[in-house]
């Protein structure tokens, strides 16, 4: 898979920045396609988070000549082949906080109430989605969550008994928001992502990424696989930190791509993000579609319920926007349904992103995650980036 596989479709006209790890400087760039070569901009940094502080970090950056260049076919190259020795793109995110929005799509959500209910009866399934869209006057397509017809829709529901914890944050007043994993934890292009052993429902959830700073402004957009564990979500909702938050769990990148002229939130709200899993072992296929128009919550309206003067992020955010897909589709055994095994390929696209490749493994197999805040902060300094501690 080469650089085009990777990159945007447009990317010649796209701001496109990320983090590179240089084994030669024992800790990450900031970097900027420009051409066939990545250029070191940390100068404008030192980190993500320092960049998207700026008032417009696109032109920002622009001005930097860099010192240092990597050509990106080579680097990508050394990222889909985890090799660590050699430069290579880490999660394009690093002191931002790592939040998630969860059932932000009605449809999705009817199809869990549905489902739940079917218990895996397709004829069942049939009737009552028919009895349920009836019910609530056709297609939730086009609901907004939290409106006074999200209100109507919600007791419909509940009186017709098809209640489920799902219903409050699906098409309530109030987003699910939550910490999908540590600051600095995420993973990027290439990487393994991992699944705890004791988990044997799981699956990839392909999502577009807000890059937020510390002001509530989103200043550009990544993907990011929000890896789940829906076994253990679905023995408790108080296991959510469980089922999402485990050892290289959280994939974002391959860059983020900086709001500019050309490119925008109107854009985010027309991405249709794709998603092919394919089995190392069965050769199974899976592909799956989410698009963006058909969130029920604006995006920047999820950035208002996650950030605000209720809750600060100094050092900004990255907002997991939630996903359309649900996996129904068997794998194995008819009934149920499917689950990752172990060196699934995941990909997941969109043409104005580009792709997201990674690997699946168990968490405790992924490569332990070691550098943290610390060593980022001694590495920076020692590079005279930042003040020494």
């Amino acid at each position: 898979m080469n650089a085009a596989a990777i990159l945007p479709s447009d990317h010649d006209r796209a701001t496109l920045v990320g983090r590179l790890f240089d084994p030669a400087l024992g800790g990450p760039c900031l970097v900027h396609l420009r051409g066939d070569r990545l250029v070191d901009v940390t100068a404008a940094g030192p980190t993500m988070a320092d960049l998207l502080e700026r008032e417009d970090p696109a032109a920002a950056i622009a001005g930097i000549a860099g010192t240092l260049s990597y050509p990106v076919e080579a680097v990508i190259a050394d990222s889909l082949a985890r090799r660590s020795d050699r430069p290579h793109l880490l999660a394009p995110c690093d002191l931002q906080a790592v939040k998630a929005c969860g059932v932000t799509f009605a449809r999705s959500m009817l199809e869990r109430v549905i489902e739940e209910r079917a218990k895996g009866d397709p004829t069942r399934a049939l009737a009552i989605r028919a009895q349920v869209l009836d019910a609530v006057g056709g297609s939730l397509t086009n609901l907004q969550a939290g409106s006074a017809e999200a209100a109507r829709v919600k007791q419909v529901l509940i009186e017709s008994g098809y209640w489920s914890q799902y219903l409050e944050v699906g098409i309530g007043p109030d987003a699910e928001v939550f910490t999908k994993g540590s600051v600095l934890s995420s993973v990027g292009l290439g990487a393994e992502i991992g699944i705890l052993r004791a988990s044997n429902w799981n699956n990839p959830e392909p999502e577009a990424v807000l890059a937020v700073n510390s002001r509530g402004v989103v200043q550009g957009v990544t993907l990011g696989n929000d890896v789940n564990l829906r076994d253990v979500e679905g023995r408790s909702a108080l296991l959510l930190g469980k089922a999402k938050d485990n050892n290289a769990s959280c994939s974002i990148g391959p860059f983020i791509r900086l709001f500019d002229a050309g490119f925008g939130i109107d854009d985010v709200r027309r991405l249709e993000i794709t998603l092919t899993v394919s089995g190392a072992s069965d050769k199974y296929v899976l592909e799956g579609t989410s698009s963006m128009k058909e969130i029920s919550r604006d995006p920047l309206n999820l950035v208002e319920h996650a950030m605000g003067r209720h809750h600060q992020y100094p050092d900004g955010m990255m907002l997991f926007l939630g996903t359309l897909f649900a996996p129904t589709q068997d794998r194995d055994v008819p009934g149920q349904g499917f689950t990752h095994k172990l060196q699934d390929r995941v990909e997941i696209a969109a043409p104005a992103l580009g792709r997201l490749v990674n690997t699946v493994t168990y968490a405790d197999e992924a490569p332990a995650w070691t550098f943290g805040i610390a060593a980022l902060m001694r590495n920076l300094a020692s590079r005279g980036l930042v003040g020494a501690s």
